[in-house]
């Protein structure tokens, strides 16, 4: 049964379960941290919080965001619940939804995110959602699974240096497949992959991993390239975390699969292994060498308490895999970020 679109359900996390949001007749739509909107969150939450939830709601003052079926956010970390309370005094008629996220991915987590999830198909169906059947949610993981295939080509194509627009068009690939209905956008990249490119990759440019949380503007795409490094791999919550594929059988428990599935994507900051708590370092230095990187940049928003807190077990797993690693801050506007741009090209040339 084809999708029947019932308006745009508003998300902000990378773990927002998307194909849910669409089996119930929705178009997720991202709420990026972009914008001219004048700051105003300190009305109604402390100025010294995290930049990605301040922009954000810096676009609810503005009114600049279509109309909205309702919100789904995820109580990723204490700044998106703050994000979630402070919402309703911005816009009091939107309707919102509140998932908790377990910071884990062990078996009672993914019981308990299983039950988030089942509440949310009750709440979206409240909403004016259709009904689903598990067929439905299956039509509708493959769909976001092919997307995530077409954009792995499209960074396929990045890397090997095909891609015209270079990493701002990869990121705008990206903004675009977060707020568009997932037919359409599946339609124009496979639009664009059938059109023959060549390739023309700059070898003078230097290979590197970048990491962190949001950077959704492909203007600091296009900065980094500037700067003479080659972006061969990341790892953003504003990148390729949203469209890694799920992995799901044969869903049979479609709300079990897909907590399964959105909990095992990469390992963000708030996400720990109680076991192992260094498995993130880990996995940002097995990532930057799988790509051939010669160095890590990690990006974060001021004030986001999870990141700092991962960032010296990260440091020190790639010093010790003789990684360098630069960090630098940002607070989602290009103005702030526009002043690294001495830093990033002095790490650049380091690593010549």
């Amino acid at each position: 049964m084809p999708n029947q679109n019932t308006g745009y359900i508003g998300f902000t996390c990378a773990y927002t379960p998307l194909a849910l949001i669409h089996a119930a007749g929705y178009t997720p739509y991202r709420i990026l941290p972009l914008g001219d909107a004048p700051e105003r969150p300190g009305q109604v939450l402390n100025d010294n919080l995290c930049a990605h939830v301040k922009r954000t709601l810096d676009r609810a003052f503005d009114n600049d965001l279509p109309d909205l079926a309702g919100l789904v956010f995820v109580g990723s970390c204490d700044a998106m619940r703050r994000l979630a309370d402070a919402w309703p005094k911005v816009r009091p008629k939107d309707r919102i939804a509140l998932l908790d996220l377990p910071a884990t991915a062990d078996d009672s987590s993914i019981s308990f995110f299983s039950d988030e999830l089942s509440r949310l198909a009750d709440t979206l169906l409240q909403w004016g959602g259709r009904p689903m059947a598990d067929s439905d949610i299956k039509r509708s993981v493959g769909l976001y699974n092919s997307l995530s295939r077409l954009l792995e080509d499209f960074r396929s194509m990045h890397y090997r240096g095909s891609l015209d627009g270079g990493a701002a068009k990869l990121q705008d690939l990206y903004n675009k497949a977060s707020a568009s209905p997932v037919d359409e956008i599946i339609g124009l990249l496979e639009e664009e992959t059938a059109t023959p490119k060549i390739s023309d990759p700059n070898n003078s440019a230097v290979p590197v991993f970048l990491f962190g949380n949001v950077l959704p503007d492909p203007s600091a795409s296009a900065l980094f390239e500037s700067c003479g490094a080659n972006i061969v791999g990341e790892d953003l919550c504003t990148g390729s975390r949203v469209f890694q594929p799920l992995k799901v059988d044969g869903l049979e428990a479609p709300f079990r699969e897909l907590a399964a599935g959105l909990l095992g994507r990469s390992r963000c900051s708030r996400t720990l292994d109680a076991s192992r708590p260094g498995t993130i370092a880990e996995e940002v230095v097995a990532r930057a060498k799988e790509c051939g990187a010669r160095g890590v940049i990690a990006h974060t928003v001021k004030f986001c308490d999870p990141y700092f807190a991962r960032l010296p077990l990260i440091r020190q797993a790639l010093r010790d895999a003789e990684l360098p690693l630069l960090i630098i801050e940002g607070d989602c506007t290009m103005g702030s970020f526009g002043q690294q741009k001495t830093r990033i090209e002095a790490f650049v040339e380091m690593l010549r």
